[in-house]
């Protein structure tokens, strides 16, 4: 059964704007697939039904994150019937791709409230496929039926219709650049994404950075600014231990805040954007700045061609983070900070 409601599942692909599409059927590969995309920011996977007992190794898929991942969302492609979307639905489906629209697989994704991408590849059949409740329609072969031309041209009269391309879209910044600005709600990526080169090779961090890399061209082509703000600010405590104490303030003075204890921070957080990162024990700077970026390498590149001097970047857990070597006017320690 899908753990998340179809709502949530919808407005994180749209949200996201990349689904990495892939198949392979040797259960650990897979896992290590799923797991570079989700750490590269695309949480919302397509594992197609591409080879015999393919349901049994996203069954694996489906219980091993359940558990380690529980924030990613797997759902399947290639359905063509429907009895093996009742199949993937009852196996952990959150969602249902398939090459072609067929009315019947509608009804068992309704019935059971899980979203269905039929492959369109024409007006009518996206017509078609919103009659049957389908709310984001997968254009299939996307290259092959008119590229972005032909979602400009379809939202001219239908500006309600959600579009996701699969075929035809490059991991590229041109590719993605175009389709999102011709007006997609979301991209599936297969291939040109999750190479057999990568996979053969087992180079993970090639992966989980051209899959962020591609999550950030989404973004970019949005409109999204590449400094987005203030990440946390960090502060100190004047005497050894302090930090539970200056912690514990907070949480009493301000009800409602939580904090979530770290090796050798305690994060202090509420229900709105920022946080602040209490130190457990004293540093000769009294507080620091933490910038969050849309895309790190990026975001690095644009400070070093203005000539800001920044320290050797670190990266551990899906968190990546670089120093400015000069300090704000006040004397405040700066650095930039992105996760996925």
């Amino acid at each position: 059964m899908a753990r998340f409601e179809r709502l949530e599942v919808l407005n994180t692909m749209m949200g996201i704007g990349l689904v990495p599409v892939f198949y392979n059927a040797d259960v650990s590969t897979a896992i290590k697939v799923a797991e570079a995309c989700a750490d590269g920011g695309a949480r919302a996977v397509e594992f197609t039904n591409r080879g015999d007992l393919a349901y049994r190794v996203f069954c694996d898929l489906v219980a091993h994150f359940a558990k380690a991942r529980p924030e990613m969302i797997l759902g399947v492609g290639s359905v063509v019937d429907p009895g093996t979307a009742a199949l993937y639905i009852n196996s952990g489906a959150n969602f249902v791709v398939g090459p072609v629209l067929n009315a019947e697989v509608a009804r068992v994704c309704n019935r059971r409230k899980v979203a269905y991408s039929p492959g369109c590849g024409s007006a009518s059949e996206i017509s078609q496929a919103e009659e049957a409740g389908c709310e984001i329609v997968k254009l299939f072969p996307g290259k092959e039926v008119g590229g972005p031309a032909f979602v400009k041209a379809m939202l001219g009269p239908c500006p309600w219709t959600k579009i996701m391309p699969t075929g035809g879209v490059s991991a590229t910044e041109e590719s993605i650049s175009a389709w999102i600005q011709a007006g997609t709600a979301c991209l599936g990526i297969g291939s040109d994404l999750i190479s057999k080169e990568i996979v053969a090779s087992g180079d993970w961090d090639k992966l989980r950075g051209k899959v962020a890399q591609c999550v950030w061209w989404v973004k970019k082509a949005r409109g999204v600014p590449l400094f987005l703000g203030c990440e946390h600010v960090g502060l100190y405590p004047q005497e050894a231990g302090g930090g539970a104490e200056m912690a514990a303030w907070y949480l009493s003075t301000f009800p409602g805040l939580a904090q979530k204890v770290g090796n050798s921070s305690i994060f202090v957080s509420g229900a709105g954007p920022g946080r602040i990162e209490v130190a457990k024990e004293p540093k000769e700077e009294q507080a620091h700045v933490a910038i969050r970026v849309a895309d790190f390498e990026e975001a690095v590149q644009s400070l070093r061609d203005r000539g800001v001097a920044l320290e050797d970047p670190t990266s551990k857990g899906g968190v990546k983070a670089v120093y400015l070597k000069e300090p704000d006017p006040a004397g405040h320690k700066v650095h930039l900070f992105w996760s996925s």
